[in-house]
C-alpha cells in the first residue's frame, strides 16, 4: 500500500491528478430510509467515508470494500457501478495536492466488532442529510445528501 501512496505523491509532483477510491457504507432503517456509515479521520478526527489509495491488480470497486473493512470495520455488496466522483486538496509535507475520489456504495450486511483500524476511528450510522453536514468537502457533502439507491431493472419479459 505504501508504494502505490508514494507513486501518488511522484504524480502529484509532476502536476497529475491523483486517484483514490472510496465507500459510502448504507443500510435500510427498518422503516426503509437510507442510513450511511462515516469514520473518522485518523489524524484530524474529521467524519469521513473510507476511502484509500487504487491496489495493484485489484478493481476500484474491490480496492473501496477493501477500505471498507480496514476502516470502518464493515462486510457487504458493493454496487459495481461508482455512485459518484468528487475531489479534496490533500494536505502532503510542503504543499497540497488534488486529489479526485471514485466513490462506490456498499450495502453492509455485517459490522465488526473488532477490525484493523477500531482503535484509531470512530463509526456513525447517520441519516444523509446529517451526515452531508458533517463532512468538509462540499462535492462529497453533496453526493451524500442526494445519495439515490440504484432501482433494480425489471426482468425482460419472457
Amino acid at each position: 500500500m505504501a508504494a502505490t501512496k508514494k507513486k501518488a505523491v511522484r504524480k502529484a509532483k509532476k502536476g497529475e491528478s491523483i486517484r483514490q477510491v472510496a465507500a459510502i457504507p448504507f443500510r435500510l432503517s427498518a422503516r426503509g430510509d437510507i442510513e450511511v456509515m462515516l469514520v473518522t479521520s485518523r489524524t484530524t478526527r474529521r467524519f469521513i467515508v473510507p476511502k484509500g489509495w487504487p491496489m495493484k491488480g485489484k478493481s476500484g470497486r474491490r480496492a473501496a470494500t477493501i477500505e471498507a473493512q480496514e476502516e470502518a470495520g464493515v462486510l457487504g455488496k458493493t454496487l459495481k457501478e461508482p455512485a459518484g466522483t468528487y475531489s479534496y486538496w490533500k494536505r502532503l509535507a510542503n504543499r497540497f495536492v488534488r486529489v479526485d475520489v471514485v466513490v462506490y456504495l456498499l450495502e453492509v450486511t455485517e459490522e465488526l466488532a473488532d477490525w484493523q483500524e477500531a482503535k484509531r476511528r470512530q463509526r456513525a450510522w447517520l441519516t444523509p442529510a446529517e451526515a452531508a453536514t458533517l463532512i468538509d468537502e462540499p462535492d462529497l457533502s453533496t453526493l451524500v445528501k442526494t445519495l439515490m439507491l440504484p432501482q433494480p431493472t425489471p426482468a425482460e419479459p419472457a
